[in-house]
Formats: C-alpha cells, sequence, structure tokens
C-alpha cells in the first residue's frame, strides 16, 4: 500500500511526522492508500517556497502561462482513464459522474489556458491635467487552494489552473478522503518538469490543521476553499488574523420549483438526475423541491417511480450503474438520522429511507419524502446524500418566499412553460445560480458562486479569474513639453 508524499518545491519529501491517514475505497470499505497526517511545520515549508517562487512565476508572460497550463491539461488528457478509475475508487463515483468529472477538469484546463491574452487592465481619465491613471491587474500572491472530497478533480483544476494562468503560486491540499488523484496529478506535474520549483507544492493531512495553518499564514495571499459552511467559518476566523483574502465554495439547498405549468415528465427526469448526481454529495444538488398542489400528486407518483429505477453499488464492478456509495460511513449516518428526523416530525418516506441492504459499502437507498413541511431539518439543512424531500405550494410569491427561506444561496432551480412564471420566479429568487428546465450543473465559463452562507466569491469564469488577480492604481504625472 503506497503512502503518498508531500510535494514541496519541486521535490519528493516525507513529513515531519510519520503519523499517517488510510485511505477507504468507500464502495468496498478496503484501505486503498495513506497519506501523512501533515504539521505546521510541513505547512511553514511549503508556504515559504511558493512565497520564494511567486515574484518570478509572476513575471513570466501569460501567453507562457497559458502555454504550461494547457500543456499540463494535455498530460491529464493522456492520463485520462487512469484519473476515472482513481476517482471511482477513491470517491464512489459512478463511471458516468466520474468520466464526466475528469472531462470538465480537462476542460477547464483548456478554458483557462485562453485566457492567457485576455487578462485586461483600464485606462481611465484624471482630474487632474498632465496625468493618466492606470489600472493594472496583478497576481495576488500565493494561493492556498483546499479541495473537497465530493469533486477531488474538477475543483482541483479550478483552483490550480485559475491559480497558474493568473501568475499565482499556489499550495494544494487535497482531502483526506480522496487524495489519491491529486496526487497523481502531483506526480505528472513533477514529471513534465514544467513548473519552476515552489510554483506548485503538495501537502496532505487534516483540514483541522493543514487548512488553519495555511489561513493564518501571513505569506499566503488568498485562500480558496470548497467545503461545508463550519469548514469556511473556522478559514475565515484564521485568515481573519492577517486579513487575508477568502475565496469560498460552501454548501447549498437548492430548492426545485415545479409550477403547474411545468412539463412533468422533463421536471421528473431532471430532478432526479440533480439529486442522485454523486449519491446527492454536491453542493448544486436538488435538495429540497416545491410543487404546485395542482399538480403535487402526479409529479410525486413519477418521480417516486423514477428514483425506485435509481441503481447503486460498487462502480469498478459495474459501469452502468446510476449512483455509487456515499463517501463515509459518518456520512452514511448523518444522513439517515435526518430521514428519520423527519418521518417524527410528521413526513412520509415514500421509497427508500434506509441503509441500502449490501454486503459491503457505505450505500443509501434513493429516497423520496412526502408531507414535508418548512420548518423541517430536511428542508433547512443540508441532506447531502440521496433523499428528495417534497413540500406543495399554491402561490409564486409563497414559492419564492419559501426557496428563498433558508441559511444557503447556491443553487436554485426552476420548471415552468409558462415565460412569466420564470421571470417572475428568476427575479424573485435570490440564489447564485438557477438553472431553468434543466439538470444542476454550472459550466466552466460561468461563475459558480453563492449568497447567504453558500461562500464568497468564486473560481470559474473570468469572473474567477479575477478573484485571483489584485488592482494596482498607478497615478501617472507628466511635465508638458515642447521639444
Amino acid at each position: 500500500m503506497k503512502t503518498h508524499k508531500l510535494y514541496i518545491n519541486g521535490s519528493y519529501t516525507e513529513s515531519s511526522t510519520k503519523e499517517t491517514i488510510d485511505v477507504i475505497n468507500p464502495a468496498t470499505e478496503e484501505v486503498i492508500s495513506s497519506i501523512y497526517n501533515g504539521t505546521e511545520e510541513d505547512v511553514e515549508k511549503a508556504v515559504q517556497a511558493a512565497s520564494d517562487a511567486q515574484k518570478s512565476w509572476g513575471s513570466v508572460p501569460t501567453n507562457e502561462r497559458g502555454r504550461i497550463v494547457r500543456e499540463i491539461g494535455q498530460k491529464m488528457t493522456e492520463h485520462r482513464d487512469d484519473f476515472i478509475r482513481l476517482l471511482i475508487e477513491e470517491q464512489g463515483k459512478s463511471d458516468e459522474m466520474a468520466s464526466g468529472e475528469v472531462d470538465l477538469a480537462l476542460d477547464y484546463f483548456q478554458y483557462m489556458s485562453e485566457w492567457s491574452r485576455r487578462i485586461e487592465g483600464e485606462i481611465v481619465p484624471s482630474d487632474r491635467p498632465n496625468e493618466n491613471i492606470f489600472i493594472h491587474r496583478r497576481p495576488i500572491g500565493v494561493v492556498a487552494g483546499i479541495v473537497p472530497w465530493n469533486f477531488p478533480v474538477f475543483i482541483l483544476a479550478r483552483k490550480v489552473a485559475t491559480a497558474l494562468m493568473a501568475g499565482c503560486t499556489i499550495v494544494l491540499k487535497p482531502s483526506q478522503q480522496t487524495p489519491n488523484t491529486a496526487a497523481f496529478f502531483t506526480e505528472l506535474v513533477h514529471n513534465m518538469d514544467i513548473l519552476p520549483k515552489g510554483v506548485y507544492n503538495f501537502i496532505t493531512g487534516k483540514g483541522s490543521t493543514i487548512g488553519n495553518a495555511l489561513a493564518s499564514h501571513k505569506k499566503v495571499e488568498m485562500v480558496t476553499m470548497t467545503g461545508s459552511v463550519p469548514a469556511g467559518v473556522k478559514v475565515m476566523e484564521a485568515a481573519a488574523q492577517n486579513i487575508t483574502k477568502v475565496n469560498l465554495e460552501l454548501g447549498g439547498k437548492a430548492p426545485a420549483i415545479v409550477t403547474k405549468h411545468a412539463d412533468l415528465d422533463t421536471a421528473v427526469k431532471n430532478i432526479t438526475k440533480s439529486r442522485i448526481i454523486n449519491a446527492g454529495q454536491a453542493c448544486t444538488n436538488a435538495e429540497r423541491v416545491y410543487v404546485h398542489e395542482d399538480v403535487a400528486e402526479e409529479f410525486t407518483n413519477k418521480i417516486t417511480e423514477e428514483m425506485k429505477q435509481v441503481t447503486f453499488g460498487d462502480p469498478l464492478q459495474d459501469k452502468s450503474l446510476d449512483m455509487g456509495p456515499l463517501v463515509s460511513e459518518d456520512r452514511l449516518k448523518e444522513v439517515d438520522e435526518m430521514v428519520q428526523g423527519a418521518v417524527k416530525a410528521g413526513a412520509s418516506v415514500l421509497t427508500g429511507g434506509k441503509r441500502a441492504d449490501t454486503e459491503k459499502g457505505f450505500f443509501y437507498e434513493p429516497t423520496v419524502i412526502s408531507n414535508a413541511t418548512q420548518d423541517m431539518e430536511i428542508i433547512q439543512e443540508e441532506i447531502f446524500g440521496p433523499v428528495l424531500p417534497i413540500v406543495t405550494f399554491t402561490e409564486i410569491e409563497e414559492v419564492i418566499d419559501k426557496a428563498n427561506d433558508s441559511d444557503y444561496g447556491l443553487s436554485s432551480s426552476i420548471f415552468t412553460e409558462n415565460y412569466n412564471e420564470a421571470m417572475q420566479l428568476t427575479n424573485g429568487l435570490r440564489f447564485g445560480e438557477t438553472f431553468v428546465n434543466r439538470e444542476n450543473f454550472e459550466a466552466v465559463q460561468g461563475y459558480h458562486a453563492g449568497f447567504r452562507k453558500s461562500g464568497i466569491g468564486g473560481t470559474d469564469g473570468k469572473h474567477g479569474l479575477g478573484d485571483f488577480l489584485s488592482t494596482q492604481v498607478v497615478y501617472m504625472q507628466y511635465k508638458q513639453t515642447n521639444e
């Protein structure tokens, strides 16, 4: 069994501790690798290496940085199948989902490389004579990239490709549950010998130690983290010590609104897809459904039957499966506790509602819950599992209020064939993303950012790239000359 080493200043190194953490295949419960439980000393070395490399890397012309980002993406493409296999093994995604995530990551490296000649400043008029005002966009500096377990390849791409294109150096920390794909990426970058030493660094360990040390380090200029709200709070608290910029994509509680004018088959198909993506472990998943009472019975019957048809199991054994396991035993228990809590509060389980009867693995049955009410925990708190609670409504303004009644504000979706309803709903919803008559998943050229506790900023599209850049305004006085 392999123990992944740290990668600091262009070289592999062991941690300052010998303590390791096992990595578990959630479908088989087998130990597949281990990582070092890194220390603050490891963080210090990695950040110092990134800081030492920052000045020279930030001075590399953008077209050269773009070439490097593109070539890294091309090298990943050569090893596409390896990434897919590792992702399925460490995270439990279905083959379709794992393939889609890897392809999206490859696409992202290509997309971000295309910004090589598009990072622009501004010239604005001055209030004074004989003066020009230039607004430059500079690399923000050393970036700490903290990657979650639910999309470890795609979110790695969003943090690494964007940082490199912006001229930033980066210290990357993967989740302790899914480090194998990041370790493999590190191996490819090392073997390519394409980046100057210290530009890319890789360290492992627990978020409570590594994440806090990175966020509180005075030489880190930005922390970009994707994860839970409690983890985001900890990052903000640590970053506040040095007034370090934070870029956070946190939890979601996406409402899906189905009006009486919806195409119910379209709604059922896309909401089911949005619910079982990654076994429900995605911040954009449809987490709660609001369906108009006139079509509630028909919709509920249709989606219950659809969820009953969802297949699950070990994705490495069967590529046709719709869904894999949850990532851990703890996650499975938390999902089940929320379902049982909803039942005790008066909701009804129409299908599923329990741990799947499998010999091994952290599988939970695809579940539909009716008779849910707005005040229930299962409507207010993130489920992060293949569980779909349904609430009914009568008026458009009522459902807008219910949808916005959440601590989260990342994604939302609407299903209607009525143009007026679509416009009223999209203008009323307070979410960073709204998907109309389709599944909940963002595009690389969009901007995946949320309201309220769902985060601050994003890492995709031109606005995401802008988050990795700082602004320098130069007031250029000149003398009038006749020569």
